[in-house]
Order: structure tokens, then sequence, then C-alpha cells
């Protein structure tokens, strides 16, 4: 048999392998993806013909509208599950009900069950919600999880690649991905016709898809036709009632219920029957759903302009008539139609829902498109619907979005007179200011929400306005100041009984009380975190963990931090709070780097690299530019220049004396003790102003390192023993702390030459050229004759970065060595191959196997044999 062919036999094998495992209790995840058209559906079809008897199959789809429809998969299930899971999902609302609802059906049925969920990539921010919360459990659970995807349509930022991150931990993961047929597949699969087979592989690449809609259609021509001209070569013969059948439906981009099926057609699943019998359509009793969704694609960007609004408004007014119809799709076909009264009828409820089910993405995007009809709501209902679009904005790290709405919402309450409406919406614009990285605007903000709730005499509000500027004085180093307004607005919340308040001003008093170096701040800021996760807020548990977090670090307490890492970052996923995700990857970035993992800290960085988000894009910024720095490669400094332009709008030393200190760091390499002083000198006297003791240590390290010494400072800070000329405590106190290019560094200023060359084998390790090239001319100068040589120069051939450990996984997959044999070759367990592979695959570029070798020849990268 065909290779091409086979392997789809073998893909089917192993999901119904996973499947007899479930069986017994040994849940699973089974990743199935490719290109469109590659044949996902088509394997997924195949399973319940290949099951015994007693596995049922569960199939959900995940549909491409303008905006998803909340749980949409999910849906998909009512009438083929339980009660409970039926009514959690079409309620909505609840999350955790959905849950459990979940966890019930799949975790005790009389039989094994495999779930499919279709088409992932276009899944809501709720689906995903669940289906994280199931690939936390599917080991325990006697089912299989079928998730399949475009893999070629993930960009760095697409919301899939955090779950596909949680599935990458998981105890069972079954990978399958789909290649395109070979020539000889595609030979096979055109004998039955009179086509030439190259001139099929030349049109259709191999794709499964493309080569079964050419071979249907009976020829390819003598110019290469498109898929839309293949499939409609396939509706040629129908009438004219099939044919408007067919693109009555081709108009929605989901699978169609039988009641909605029946109210589009005149006559029903009747007038499908051709379509059916031509392998266009499934009709089952419960819906209609497209073969292929290429198929209703092409059907519907076949269709006039004209002719898609009017199919569009058909389906909307049938939508509209349902009870109970799901507002998220009138609003998808409202948009489609034109109907601009029905997107801002339905529109503001469509927001809701989404928001209600953690769907923040699809809110947001909701909220805009009514937003476009502002002309039809009054001021006050306008304000509203701004602050909602605002604090959506703000939720998914739309700063831009945010700040533009919020100003026009405030500016509307000043012409409504309502002063609490007015000082709560100033609040929230002081807010995404910050988040903006504006802090000039955030301060004047601040100020004026307190006078006029001050006016309004509402303290609740009030509590949140004092509380608001306690954490803008934090972040300022000021932290008397935030203490005197935050225990104001602790008072006031406490009087009122608001628990979001309470963790707020907590938070804000906590953090500066810790930071300034009193020992009562931490139990404040973990009583902050306590009261927001049982009052289940969680934008203030995120921000508490992202701030328990932050100063853990700076107190270079790195273990502790780790305790908080994972369970925040799970949070802030699960909750869809994506600025405050970006935030903690950085965070997660600085910890790396912090223990010499440069390559995973670069990776972390580059996820909060957000131009939209300055409080996460500057940190992560100045990680990505000291990598850089300290590995002699090119572009830190541009870096610097971005992430300087960042930091000083914030005016905030945590900002800016990082950058500070990097390009003092950079200068110092270099041998510009004069732009080292430059750089840090002025931040230096700012920090000695303020209770700010790791900032301070470090710039006066630099300083000291310059020539330019430094007031004697009392701090045990490791950087402020070095400036004090105790390099070997410093260097203790960095190895205890875990941080292995400053350990080297600090022992490079000993005078022994042993303790130089313990610190040039530290510095090798971690490929920090431009201190080791430093090191090695103080040992010349100081006579020692045997200086090792340095890192192999195969090492420096490796413009992708790959470690090592990469590079032979990266050979043997150039050899043709699938996972399982990788891992017998090197004696490692086939999850960390699986991980090892994902990561020489990304650092190329490479999308499949078969292109590493391709890729690492183009690169320069030498992995084509060992040596």
């Amino acid at each position: 048999m065909d290779g091409g062919i086979l392997e789809r036999d073998l893909e089917l094998a192993r999901l119904t392998a996973a499947a007899r495992e479930a069986a017994d209790g040994a849940g699973s995840v089974a990743l199935v993806f490719g290109e469109a058209g590659i044949g996902k559906s088509s394997l997924v079809n195949a399973l319940p013909g290949a099951l015994s008897a007693q596995a049922r199959v569960l199939v959900g789809q995940c549909d491409d509208l303008a905006t998803r429809r909340p749980l949409g998969p999910f849906r998909d299930l009512v009438g083929s599950v339980r009660t409970e899971l039926a009514q959690a999902v079409t309620e909505g609302g609840d999350r955790h009900r959905v849950y459990d609802a979940l966890r019930a059906e799949l975790g005790d049925p009389p039989h094994p069950t495999v779930l499919v969920v279709e088409d992932v990539h276009w899944a809501d921010e709720a689906s995903l919600d669940a289906l994280r919360f199931l690939v936390r459990r599917v080991d325990r659970m006697p089912a299989v999880l079928v998730l399949t995807y475009r893999d070629d349509e993930l960009s760095r930022e697409h919301p899939l690649r955090h779950l596909l991150g949680q599935v990458s931990r998981a105890a069972r993961v079954h990978r399958v991905p789909l290649p395109r047929l070979s020539r000889s597949a595609v030979r096979t699969l055109s004998a039955a016709s009179r086509l030439d087979p190259a001139q099929v592989y030349a049109v259709t690449s191999g794709n499964p898809f493309y080569v079964a809609e050419v071979v249907a259609a009976g020829g390819t021509g003598d110019v290469p036709p498109t898929v839309v001209d293949a499939v409609l070569a396939r509706l040629r013969g129908l009438d004219d009632t099939a044919r408007d059948a067919l693109e009555q439906l081709a108009v929605l981009p989901s699978a169609v219920e039988r009641p909605l099926t029946d109210a589009l057609l005149a006559d029903g699943v009747c007038q499908l029957t051709a379509a059916e019998r031509r392998g266009l359509l499934v009709v089952t009793p419960e819906r209609v759903v497209f073969r292929h969704e290429i198929i209703r694609r092409a059907i519907a960007d076949s269709l006039p302009a004209a002719r898609r609004i009017e199919l569009n408004r058909k389906v909307l007014t049938v939508l509209v008539a349902q009870p109970g119809a799901d507002s998220s799709r009138i609003v998808h076909h409202a948009a489609q139609a034109g109907d601009q009264d029905a997107i801002a009828r339905y529109g503001p409820d469509a927001a809701r829902d989404a928001a209600r089910t953690g769907a923040h993405r699809e809110a947001a995007a909701q909220l805009r498109l009514v937003l476009r009809q502002r002309r039809r709501y009054g001021p006050a209902e306008l304000a509203d619907l701004l602050e909602r679009f605002a604090v959506e904005s703000y939720t998914i790290a739309d700063s831009p979005a945010a700040v533009s709405a919020q100003r026009e919402a405030v500016a509307l309450r000043r012409s409504l007179g309502d002063l609490r409406a007015l000082g709560a919406d100033l609040r929230w614009l002081s807010r995404i200011h910050w988040w903006a990285g504006d802090a000039d605007a955030a301060q004047e903000a601040a100020r004026e929400a307190i006078d006029v709730l001050e006016q309004a005499g509402d303290e609740r509000l009030l509590a949140l306005a004092l509380s608001n500027t306690s954490q803008l004085r934090m972040l300022s180093d000021r932290y008397a100041e935030a203490i005197g307004y935050g225990e104001r607005a602790i008072t006031l919340a406490r009087r009122t009984g608001d628990a979001a308040i309470l963790s707020h001003a907590l938070n804000n008093v906590g953090t500066a009380r810790w930071r300034g170096g009193d020992p009562l701040g931490r139990p404040q800021l973990e009583e902050s975190l306590a009261v927001a996760l049982k009052a289940d807020e969680a934008e203030h548990a995120c921000r508490a963990y992202a701030n328990v977090i932050w100063t853990l670090l700076e107190n270079l307490r790195f273990t502790e931090a780790d305790h908080f890492l994972a369970p925040a970052m799970e949070f802030a996923d699960r909750t869809e709070h994506l600025g405050f995700l970006r935030y903690l990857q950085v965070e997660l970035a600085l910890r790396q780097f912090a223990a010499g993992k440069w390559d995973e800290a670069e990776k972390h960085a580059e996820s909060g690299d957000a131009q939209e988000f300055p409080p996460a894009r500057c940190p992560a910024l100045t990680v990505l530019a000291r990598v850089r720095i300290r590995r002699g490669a090119e572009g830190g400094d541009e870096l610097l220049a971005q992430a300087w332009e960042v930091a000083a709008r914030t005016r905030e030393l945590q900002r800016t004396a990082p950058v500070a200190a990097a390009r003092a760091e950079a200068a110092w390499l270099r041998g510009d003790h004069a732009a080292v002083i430059d750089a840090v000198g002025p931040l230096y006297v700012q920090a000695r102003g303020l209770a700010a003791t790791p900032y301070r240590a470090e710039l006066g390290h630099w300083l000291t390192m310059a020539g330019h010494p430094v007031p004697a400072d009392d701090a045990d800070h490791p950087y402020a023993l070095q400036a004090a000329g105790q390099w070997r405590l410093a260097a203790e106190a960095w190895w205890a702390a875990g941080c292995p290019y400053e350990h080297a560094a600090a022992l490079a200023q000993s005078p022994d030459p042993a303790d130089k060359l313990t610190a040039l084998a530290g510095l090798d390790a971690l490929g920090a050229e431009p201190l080791s090239r430093i090191v090695r001319a103080d040992l010349r100068a100081l006579g020692v004759a045997r200086i090792p040589r340095g890192p192999h120069a195969a090492t420096r051939r490796n413009p992708a970065g790959l470690t090592g450990r990469q590079l032979q996984v990266g050979r043997l997959l150039a050899q043709g060595l699938t996972n399982i044999e990788i891992a017998g070759r090197l004696f490692l367990s086939v999850r960390t191959v699986d991980n090892h592979v994902r990561a020489v695959l990304e650092k190329l570029g490479a999308r499949t196997r078969r292109d590493v070798a391709a890729r690492a020849a183009q690169l320069g990268v030498e992995i084509g044999r060992e040596k």
C-alpha cells in the first residue's frame, strides 16, 4: 500500500488505541493538526467506524464567526449529552457549572468517550477555558479529548498557543500531524479518472481535499484552477432549488441545526438530497453541516455581494424570531447583512454574554461593532457602552483602544453632570492611562477622581479612588504617601463591605511596606490575594500575584517566586486577563534571566513585548536586550533605546532603573566608562532619595565599576557588597540566590587568578562572550599561561541559538528518525524529546520535521552530521 495513504490508517489506529486506553481510565489528549483540507475532519469522521460499539464519540465544532459563539462547540453537543451539561452550556454565565457538568459527563459515563472539538483555532475564549479545565483532568477520566486545528494559521499571539502549551505538560499526549499526500498517493487516488497524476499533484501539492475536489470535478484544465473552481464544478447540474439551498446554508459559518434549516429552506432537508448525494453535505436528524469547511467558504465567496447580503438578512430574520437565539450569531449575520439596527439592539447583550463567560476578546469585538452605531444611543447609554468597551480592551491589553474609549466616556459623563459616574470613570481612566504607560495622565485623572467623589459622597467609590492613588504612589516608590492613601481606603472598604476594593487597597499598602523594608508588608499583600480569590475578583487577584512575584524577584528570593509563578499564570490564563498574563510571562522571563536560562528568558520576554502594553513591554525589552548584550549579539542597544522610550514616560524607577543598569552594563563591556556614568548617575541620585534598595545597589555598583565610587551603603544586597569591594561575599550571595552570571562577574573582580578562572568557566558555560573576553585579558595580564580557549567554534556557527542537545536532536530529525527512535538513541524520555523537537522546529522556523534540514542549511546551522 502507498505510504501516504497508509499514514492515514496508522493515524486512525493511534486514535483508536488511545480510546482503548481510556476505557481503563487512562485518559489522554490527541492533537490532530495540519493545513486546511489536509484531512482532519475525514480522520475524525472515520473514528466511529473504527471504535468498538461500547465507545461513544461526541463532536463539537468551532465556527469562523466574526465574533465567536461563547461555548460554541459544547453547545453543539446538546441532544447527545445529559441534561446537566446541555443546560449549563445553553444558559451560560456560570463557568464552574459548565466545568462541573463536563467533568460529570466525561468522568463517569457508561462507556469511554471520545470528545472531538474541531477547528480549535476558531475557538472562543470561554471554550478555550473549558478545554484547559479538561486538559488538566482528562488523564483521570475514561475519555480522549481530540482537538483538531490548522497549525499553519497560528501566530505567536494566537490564543490557542496557551492551550497547546498546557497540553504539552499533560501526562498523555498523542500528536497526530497530518502531512500532505505523496506523489504516489495522488497517483493512486487519480487512478480511476483519466487525469494526469503529475498535473493533479502540481495543482494540489498533495492536499487531500484539493486532490479529491479536482478528481471529482473531472479535470484541472490548461491552467490550474482554484479550489473555488473545483468546488463550483461539483455544483454544475444541480437544479436551482438545490443551488439556492446550498448558497443559503453557506453563509452560516457553523453546523446548522434542524429547526434553523427548516425555517430557512421552504422544503426543509428535502432540498439538500442532490447535494448530499454529491458529498457536499452531511445531513443528520439534528443538523446539517458541509462536509468540508472549504466547500462552504468556496460557495459563500463565489456569491455576488448583493446575494450574500440577501441570504444573511434571511438568516437574521429567522434567528431574531427564534426564542433564545444566540445573540452572537444574530450580531454576526446582522453585520454581514448591514443591518445596523440589529447590531445596535443585540450587540450589547452579545457582548455581555461573552464577558460573563470570560470571552473578553469576543466581548470587545462585539462592542467595537456596536460603537460604530454610537449615534443610535443616548449620552448615558453611550457612556456605559464606551466604559464597557474600555474595560474589555484593558482586560485584553489593547491599551490604545481602552484609552480612546475611556476618554470619550469621561467627556460624556462631564456633560451629564452625574458626579458619581464621572468619578468612577475618572478612576478607570487613571488606571487605563497607567496601563498605557502615561504616568502624568494617570496622576491627573487620579487627582480629579478623588475631588469629584468627595463631592459625590459615595464612600465605596471614594475608597477605590483613594486606593488608586495609593497604587500610583507605590509604583513610583513614594511609600509613605502610598500607605497614607491606602489606609484611608482600607477603612472605607471595610466600612462598606466591598471585598474588591479592600483587596485593591491591601495590595498597595502591603507592597509599599514590603518594598520599603517593613516585614508587615508581605502578610498584607498575601491577605490581598486571599481576599480577591475568595471574592472571585480576578483582576485584583492577578495584580496581587504580580506584586508578590515582582517583590520576591527584586529581593532575589527566586525559589519563593517559583511557588507563585505557576498558579498565577494558570489563574490569569483561565480568567482571560491577558494583560496580567503577559506581565506574569515577563516576570517569568526575569526569573529565567537571573537563573542564566537565557533561551527560556527570551521566549517568555517575547510574549510580553507587545507594542500596546507598556507595563510588560518595558521589562520585556530590557530582558531581550540584556541577553543580547551578555552574549555579544547584535541588537541590544536598539532594544534598550526602545525600552528607555517606554520607561521615561512612566516616570517610575522600577522601569527606568533596570534600563539604565542595562545601558551601563553594555557601556562597561565595551570599555566606555563615561557612558556608564551618564546612564546611571541621575537615577542613582533619585534612588538614594527613595527606599529603593535593589535599584540603588545596582546603579551604585555600575558607578563604582566605572571608577566613580559611591557612599557606603549598609544594605546587604550583593551589588552593594560589590560596590564596597566585598566581591567574595557578593559572589557567595549571588551563588546562594541562583544567579550564575552575577556570581561569575563578582568572582571576576578578584585579583586571584584561580577565582578568575572559576569565573571564566561559568561565563563560557553561559555563552557570555564579552565578559569572558575581558576576564581572559585580565588573566593574560596576570601572566597566566594556560587559559581555556572557550566555546567550540561550532557553537559560534549556530545563529539559530540551538543548545547542544537541540543540535543532537536536529541531526537525528534530519536523518528521519521518529521521536521514539530519538529517545532511544539519546537515552531520553519521549516527552523530553517531544519538547526538544518542538524547540528545534520553532528556532529554525521549520513547519514540519521534513523541513528541518533545509531550514538549517538556509540559516547556516550545521546539523548534517556529527563532528
